[in-house]
């Protein structure tokens, strides 16, 4: 069952469904709305259903997520008019727009692909959009409201559009109201609502008539109404409570159009300044390009920037390499008696360097190699195990080296007691 609706010419809007017997063959629906009224077409996810295989699991309920694609056939794309919404896999996808006038007459070919995303499996179906002309179009009274409280696909539920058109009968009173465009806030620059409170994203909705806006509806444009607008408060309208149960408008984006009142603005194009002479055909360039002597761009861009880095070179080598100042200079610069101190200085360090090279002390017993230097044998310790070295001091009193020289020292009582000195 293909189900679409036009919202057109009577109190409310009047919808129909076509039936056709589908079998696993594609087949193609028709459907015909008229230029400039409101077409909106449902791809229901039961209908579908049946082109993909059933559910596993016998008896239970088959609830899988399709998607839908929508293009115009042989295009990548939909036609400019139409637009597609479809907020999860779970709902029904909806094509809806305006048919402009320059498609009357001509099959608009909607290639509709269903996705299965369980089995992945597609189904391909063809919408033939016939549009007719319709009675009195455009319409010379047009009227865009901003409803706060809908999102689009909720708007274009027909219960809910037909209530909205019945609630601008009842305020417009017109013969003749028509349902033309719905759009999303978010096509209009729109920011998306936070998830909170149930905030939704807005929606305009631009009806038609046949007969001037009512005093209530111009109420907007009075001085009043416009201050509190700029001030970013709520206008004062009447016949808000009409609408107020179900729809919040926004009064300050109201738009109202008189098309009778409009002049027409196409001037006839007057030649002169500003329009180009015609030239005749183009004429593209000739295939033979004459040759092109590339040797004053390598002097610009190598051999002058060249020059310049060896120029710059060379002044640099003659500063540091030819305008030393040397130690003579530095040594004239020194006063006399700063160079006497260095050079006293550099003489003491050198002999106390060469006389630590001439020490012939014996070394350390702690020292001593565990191994003979000369045969390499073990040499035995120099005290048994069972010394007792507790009263050893830590370094032992070397004697019957050689260069020693007894030396007497003198004692309290007249004494005298020898040290031991070394004379190298």
């Amino acid at each position: 069952m293909s189900h679409f609706c036009l919202f057109s010419v009577s109190y409310l809007s009047f919808c129909f469904s076509v039936y056709t017997i589908l079998s696993k063959v594609h087949s193609d629906r028709n459907v015909y709305p008229s230029a400039g009224v409101l077409f909106v077409h449902v791809l229901e996810r039961e209908y579908f259903k049946g082109e993909f295989p059933p559910y596993p699991k016998p008896g239970e309920i088959s609830n899988d997520p399709i998607t839908f694609n929508t293009n115009l056939m042989g295009y990548p794309d939909r036609p400019g008019w139409l637009r597609y919404i479809q907020r999860t896999p779970y709902s029904d996808g909806v094509l809806y727009g305006s048919p402009t006038v320059e498609n009357v007459g001509k099959p608009t070919i909607i290639e509709i692909t269903a996705y299965n995303r369980r089995t992945f499996e597609t189904a391909r179906h063809n919408l033939i959009i016939n549009i007719m002309s319709a009675e009195d179009f455009p319409l010379p009274y047009q009227a865009e409201f901003f409803i706060r409280n809908m999102n689009v696909e909720e708007m274009l539920a027909s219960e809910v559009l037909g209530d909205f058109l019945g609630a601008v009968k009842n305020v417009w009173q017109p013969e003749r109201l028509n349902a033309i465009n719905i759009t999303s806030a978010l096509d209009r620059g729109g920011r998306v609502p936070l998830p909170i409170n149930d905030m939704k994203e807005g929606v305009y909705v631009m009806v038609g008539a046949d007969v001037p806006f009512s005093s209530c509806l111009r109420e907007v444009e009075n001085p009043q109404n416009q201050l509190r607008c700029s001030q970013e408060m709520e206008p004062v309208i009447t016949c808000d409570k009409k609408f107020r149960t179900q729809f919040h408008i926004d009064w300050c984006k109201i738009s109202l159009v008189d098309n009778t009142k409009q002049v027409s603005t196409f001037q006839e194009v007057v030649r002169g300044e500003g329009i180009l002479p015609d030239g005749g055909e183009y004429k593209p360039p000739s295939d033979t390009l004459k040759s092109r002597d590339y040797y004053s761009d390598f002097l610009i861009t190598l051999a002058v920037p060249s020059a310049i880095a060896l120029v710059l070179f060379l002044i640099l080598a003659y500063i540091m390499c030819c305008r030393r100042e040397g130690v003579e200079k530095r040594n004239m610069q020194t006063p006399d008696i700063q160079l006497v101190h260095h050079s006293a200085i550099q003489k003491s360090t050198k002999e106390l360097r060469d006389m630590s090279k001439n020490r012939e002390i014996a070394w350390p017993l702690s020292t001593l190699p565990v191994f003979h230097p000369v045969t390499g044998e073990i040499v035995p310790p120099l005290h048994t195990d069972t010394y007792d070295n507790t009263s050893m001091p830590l370094m032992q009193t070397q004697q019957n080296l050689p260069h020693q020289t007894q030396i007497p020292q003198q004692q309290s009582a007249g004494q005298y007691s020898e040290n031991t000195v070394i004379i190298k």
